[in-house]
């Protein structure tokens, strides 16, 4: 196996898919990258046996072969090269030798036969979408997803499907973010997938490209994803979501409309004095103010009081603030519009008028 390629036709994609390789692995080859060519194609291939990103990159002409290679090293040996290098990718025997210029690199591989397949069930289902719209939907859900819940449906990020809609839902317990969309082509079917939390890290990180057209295949145990010249795939998580539509089942206080950066602000300021474990601050709303206070073990105190207009009851509610920060700053509009249930047991954040998504924070009892 012979290759000659520039270094900037193989840093990004090797970038790209060695951050799906986990630094720890339980079997050695999968460190590795598996570098195949084939009918002028150049298919890098890494993989943690739950992700799989693969890369196709258009080269001249090779010698074809496939071998793994040190996945880390070759990075960085690619990386550390001078811009606009050629690289010279030589197989012999059990060791690939890596030259440009007047460097000379000489790494120890495993052969290609013993690369893990990613096991993939047939995909039935199909749609598209551009990768902007995508990106927007899982940055404005991922961060509500639970880390290292024993609910493991928690741990990763529910897409809903249903003919020309998309939802997607994402919920650690104690907050909660959707987000809704019209796809351009109706599916014509049903469906609701949960995929896994490094896989909706890994994909936000890919989407690049705000106008790129993506095609997402996927059946009940796997998703594949079209991303211009890679392909990504995941195994979804196996369990079923639960229903939380019986949230919007209840009655309402009055909403209340509030300049987003004034009270992002004095949040933040607040919770600086608020007790580092649960980050609980109290609202307490009159029909003119709203008065935001915090207390933590050592005794300190702080306070702040923002003007505003509210023609509901008086209440007195407490949040995590750090979760409050979080929705608010995930707002387009400059206004907040917070509405808080009835028996007080949830907070819908939001913007005025039609909006494709909302937060929703559970109470703390201080």
């Amino acid at each position: 196996m012979k290759i000659i390629i520039n270094r900037e036709d193989i840093l990004t994609p090797l970038q790209q898919i060695v951050s799906v390789i986990e630094k720890r692995q339980t079997m050695p080859i999968l460190s590795n990258v598996l570098v195949a060519f084939d009918d002028d194609q150049l298919i890098l291939t890494g993989t943690d046996l739950e992700i799989q990103i693969v890369a196709r990159i258009h080269i001249a002409s090779a010698a074809p072969g496939s071998i793994t290679v040190p996945a880390r090293k070759f990075l960085d040996i690619c990386r550390l090269l001078p811009n606009g290098a050629e690289i010279k990718f030589e197989q012999q025997d059990d060791k690939v030798k890596i030259l440009s210029h007047r460097s000379r690199f000489s790494l120890s591989c495993l052969p290609a036969d013993n690369y893990p397949e990613f096991s993939e069930s047939e995909l039935e289902n199909h749609f598209f979408i551009n990768a902007g719209k995508f990106k927007k939907a899982l940055e404005k859900t991922v961060f509500c997803m639970a880390n290292q819940d024993i609910r493991y449906y928690l741990n990763g990020l529910l897409l809903n499907i249903s003919s020309s809609k998309l939802k997607l839902v994402a919920s650690d317990g104690h907050r909660l973010s959707i987000y809704e969309d019209y796809l351009d082509q109706a599916t014509g079917y049903e469906a609701r997938i949960i995929l896994p939390r490094k896989g909706v890290l890994e994909l936000i990180r890919l989407l690049d490209d705000p106008e790129a057209e993506l095609k997402i295949e996927f059946s009940s145990n796997n998703i594949r994803i079209f991303i211009k010249n890679l392909i990504f795939s995941a195994k979804l998580v196996d369990s079923k979501y639960p229903d939380f539509s019986k949230v919007f089942q209840q009655d309402f206080f009055d909403q209340i409309h509030i300049q987003k950066q004034i009270l992002k602000d004095a949040l933040t300021r607040v919770a600086i004095l608020s007790n580092e474990k649960f980050k609980g601050v109290t609202f307490d709303i009159t029909p003119d103010s709203l008065r935001i206070s915090t207390h933590n073990p050592e005794h300190d105190e702080a306070e702040e009081e923002l003007l505003l207009e509210y023609t509901g009851e008086p209440l007195s509610i407490a949040f995590n603030a750090q979760y409050l920060l979080d929705a608010v700053s995930n707002l387009d509009s400059e206004l907040a519009v917070l509405t808080i249930a009835s028996n007080a047991s949830s907070c819908f954040i939001d913007e005025p008028g039609e909006c494709a998504y909302k937060f929703i924070v559970m109470p703390m009892r201080l």
